[in-house]
């Protein structure tokens, strides 16, 4: 059996401000805390959650991230974003980069095709990771084809009249 230590904790008068991305302090040794303690910061997740932040490192889902994206096999892209952003976000930045329009992407990490609106630090995207691009087989046809985005197949004959 494991015998565990209690920790003692002590309050500060500092406020914690709700802002997305905050980091407050509570500094120890101040009058009338836990003498000798070290700092402590705090962070918000995207999910409101405020937790301690780690230590060790950088922490996930902060920072600059350089992500691979590929297009074919021998074609790649080495993007830098923030870690905190959306797929939708990459794509914009993709659009720049490839020419395809952001409706025309479809973005693959782990297997799975990943939504407009989801976090890369969620997901579990970190530096150096590859990303796959794909263009939309719709969108494709419609330009084999040569079709405009709204325009439908007509009829693939002509009735004449003599």
């Amino acid at each position: 059996m494991i015998k565990l230590r209690s920790k003692r904790f002590c309050r500060s008068s500092s406020k914690l401000s709700g802002g997305s991305g905050n980091v407050n302090k509570i500094k120890g040794g101040e009058k009338g805390c836990c003498g000798g303690m070290s700092e402590i910061k705090w962070e918000l997740r995207p999910g409101g959650m405020l937790v301690q932040k780690r230590d060790t490192g950088e922490s996930v889902g902060e920072g600059m991230i350089t992500v691979r994206v590929s297009s074919t096999v021998s074609k790649w892209h080495d993007i830098s974003i923030e870690a905190t952003s959306t797929f939708g976000e990459l794509k914009m930045i993709l659009s720049l980069v490839t020419g395809l329009e952001p409706g025309e992407q479809r973005l693959l990490f782990k297997g799975k095709e990943r939504e407009d609106g989801e976090y890369l630090h969620m997901v579990g995207v970190r530096d150096k990771d590859k990303v796959l691009l794909l263009e939309d087989p719709a969108t494709k046809e419609r330009k084999l084809y040569g079709l405009a985005g709204d325009q439908s197949i007509g009829a693939p004959f002509h009735t004449i009249s003599v």
